[in-house]
């Protein structure tokens, strides 16, 4: 079981004879027999190997794990800085004060001792910029420093730090330790995940996991003495990284650059904070009437026109049938010439037209929605995957999954059907009124203007309804986006207790979101409550001129007929203006599946006239000459005449500061930004002047992010089947994880 208390003098964690795994009741825990004990203000490392339990230490003590046997106690607030980065769509501000209010001077210390006054520097608005949704526009180190500076500003008992320096350069994670683990939090109880062995000595103790156990735990002096496993952890990594840092890793005299304040709210110049050249625009909708531009673009999709026209001529054909039919009867109930039988059958036989005219616009308008339906999909696909990366950088994707699935969805299963019931209903309606009139011509006087007001009625609420459509859908993206923030980031969101807060946020958005809905249904109540009042006297009118007849002007079965006509006018008018309302309201996903349908594309993804060669590169040689590259329009430049080259054959190590450029060369390469200026030429193919696919499958990378695609080991390693499996095994045996594979099965 897992406990959690406010205050002990002498535990600040403590674990007993625990076995903790994901599932219940496994045949072998994950991690097993654990016991640890830490005591208020211990300085405790976690190291090991790869994949054997560090991080999931960590989740046992923040509660995360299900399956626990044995008692885990936390005594005390805790602060999560996990191993990937979890950064929230707003503003560097935002994230650092998670939710708790601002006190200036405890804020600058916390940006001072996590090292970001140099980075601010260099950013547009300082801590105010916007971050893109995951950070996008951050360096890995960044993110990494703004999730310590989160978890110090917290202020907590207790830290739980997830390798927080693998992303950051060998520079700045001396710096972070001296000012942030033995500085800002010496007085703190700090459990650290760590690879980096130069740092291990200044902790009280060191523990050594292997295969889901705490092998041993002591001091680094006395493992270092005791364990052939610790003295292979630390050999391995001098040799890697050398060890002239472990000299001047502790207290080193703090530079002058982290001593720096941000000139922000409190100094005499205002920052910006117009959205001109933050990342995330605001969402754009349409505005005000746009006509049958909608209807245009929908029907003009795979033959759209053709089967819509179908529909519209059987629609016509429906009614003209089905008055043919009641007139017939109407006419001959009571003529003597027409035998009981022969008045049957034609007015069955015309049923039975009539029921193929049915038939026929059912069937097109099926294959209107199929058609128009795939063919709004492919294009919205093709326009989502040839977007540039500067598309999903500044687009939180909560927009594109609202367009992807909810308009995506009305569009396929609403808008055709809809479309159809509108003309069918308006149609309806008025084959009624057109009855009514032959029979009662003076029930046109009150008619006409009864149903120009109906007409206005109805303009009146497209103006509010329109608008209101378009609010609910841009809204739903922040729905959205929220709630795949707050799942990505669901760990940390508990660790710091801030359930509550994210829950609010939530319900919020929720309500913002359903504010427009509820408030479109609430002005269509209103529409149809006039809309009734209007077809009632449109009846009442009809019947009194009946009765004012003549006798003898029509037969009492056209009178039937036209009473009967009469007494569905009320249920026609109203269902054609709701019809109508609901076409316009679902129209709306159109309008807003195109806004992403013509998205500015990347370069074509083959050049016929210049391919490279077969066998292109051959040598691997990498030319830049003057290399210029700026993420947006008008932006700055990221790199700057950039000129080098790399030989064939060569392992070139590209190092530098956080944020100083190295990901955003090996994005030039794939083109993923292209160069504002410059060329990259690579085996004399200058790489600008080619299509995406021919220079993109031919090289190989390892994103500093990496992803993980749902499915097997094997999809994820040959997604395209062009391997054996032994070449597969082969390169999981190379990298270490051919054993870890196989216990999987």
């Amino acid at each position: 079981m897992r406990q959690k208390h406010i205050r002990s003098t002498n535990h600040a964690v403590l674990i007993k004879s625990a076995n903790l795994s994901w599932e219940e009741n496994p045949s072998r825990p994950t991690l097993r027999n654990i016991n640890l004990e830490v005591k208020p203000g211990e300085k405790i490392a976690i190291c090991g190997e790869v994949g054997l339990g560090k991080s999931y230490l960590l989740s046992a003590i923040l509660g995360e794990v299900p399956s626990i046997q044995g008692t885990v106690q936390v005594y005390g607030t805790t602060a999560y800085v996990s191993q990937s980065a979890w950064i929230q769509t707003g503003t560097i501000q935002e994230n650092i004060l998670f939710g708790s209010p601002l006190d200036s001077q405890r804020y600058q210390q916390t940006l001072e001792k996590c090292s970001l006054f140099k980075d601010f520097e260099i950013l547009p608005y300082g801590d105010l910029t916007e971050i893109g949704e995951r950070g996008v526009n951050l360096s890995g180190g960044q993110k990494q420093r703004i999730q310590l500076a989160r978890a110090l500003y917290h202020d907590a008992d207790i830290y739980l730090l997830d390798d927080p320096f693998s992303a950051v350069d060998a520079h700045t994670s001396t710096s972070l330790f001296n000012e942030y683990i033995m500085g800002a939090l010496s007085g703190k109880t700090i459990l650290l995940v760590t690879h980096q062995v130069d740092f291990l000595p200044a902790f009280n103790l060191v523990l050594l996991m292997s295969d889901g156990e705490i092998l041993r735990s002591a001091s680094y002096d006395q493992l270092l003495a005791s364990s052939k496993e610790f003295q292979n952890l630390v050999n391995a990594h001098k040799e890697t990284v050398g060890s002239e840092r472990i000299s001047e890793a502790f207290y080193s005299p703090r530079s002058d650059t982290c001593s720096r304040e941000i000139k922000n709210k409190d100094s005499g110049e205002q920052p910006k904070t117009s959205g001109g050249d933050q990342l995330i625009k605001q969402e754009e909708r349409e505005v005000g009437d746009t006509g049958f531009k909608s209807y245009v673009q929908y029907l003009n999709q795979n033959k759209g026109y053709l089967f819509f026209a179908i529909a519209v001529v059987s629609q016509l054909a429906f009614v003209a049938s089905q008055i043919l039919q009641n007139s017939w009867m109407a006419a001959n109930v009571e003529n003597p010439e027409v035998s009981t039988l022969r008045l049957i059958s034609v007015y069955l036989l015309i049923g039975f037209v009539s029921t193929l005219f049915l038939l026929s616009r059912s069937l097109s308008t099926v294959l209107l929605g199929l058609q128009s339906s795939k063919s709004l999909f492919s294009q919205l696909l093709n326009s989502l995957f040839r977007a540039p990366m500067s598309f999903y950088d500044s687009t939180p994707l909560g927009r594109i999954l609202s367009r992807v699935s909810s308009d995506l969805s009305i569009v396929d299963l609403d808008v055709p059907f809809y479309l159809i019931f509108a003309v069918a209903s308006t149609t309806n309606f008025y084959s009624n009124f057109t009855v009514l009139g032959v029979v009662t011509w003076q029930v046109l006087l009150v008619s006409i203007p009864v149903v120009y007001v109906a007409i206005l009625l109805q303009r009146y609420y497209f103006a509010s309804a329109k608008e209101l459509m378009r609010i609910n859908g841009t809204t739903k993206s922040f729905v959205a986006n929220h709630l795949a923030e707050a799942i990505a980031g669901v760990v940390t969101i508990r660790a710091f207790k801030e359930e509550e807060r994210f829950f609010v946020k939530t319900f919020e958005l929720i309500d913002i979101n359903a504010s427009p809905f509820f408030h479109n249904f609430v002005a269509n109540e209103w529409l149809i409550q006039r809309l009734e009042t209007i077809s009632a006297i449109v009846l009442a009118s009809s019947a009194l001129c009946m009765v004012l007849l003549p006798p003898g002007t029509f037969s009492s079965g056209f009178i039937g007929m036209a009473l009967s006509y009469g007494l569905s006018l009320n249920i026609t008018l109203v269902s054609s203006i709701q019809y109508q309302c609901t076409l316009v309201n679902y129209i709306i996903s159109v309008e807003r599946l195109n806004q992403y349908m013509h998205i500015p594309s990347e370069a074509p993804e083959i050049l016929k006239e210049n391919r490279p060669p077969v066998n292109w590169p051959s040598r691997g040689k990498v030319e830049i000459h003057d290399l210029q590259i700026r993420y947006w329009k008008d932006s700055r430049l990221v790199l700057r005449g950039i000129n080098c080259t790399f030989e064939g054959g060569h392992k070139v190590g590209i190092v530098g500061r956080t944020a100083s450029g190295k990901s955003t060369l090996i994005s030039a390469l794939f083109r993923l930004v292209e160069p504002a200026g410059g060329r990259i030429v690579v085996d004399g193919v200058d790489i600008c002047k080619i299509g995406l696919h021919d220079l993109r499958s031919r090289f190989g990378v390892i994103p500093q992010d990496p992803t993980l695609f749902n499915g097997t080991v094997r999809y994820n390693l040959d997604p395209l089947c062009q391997h054996t499996d032994q070449e597969i095994w082969q390169v999981l045996g190379k990298c270490q994880l051919q054993e870890a594979v196989k216990e999987k099965d």
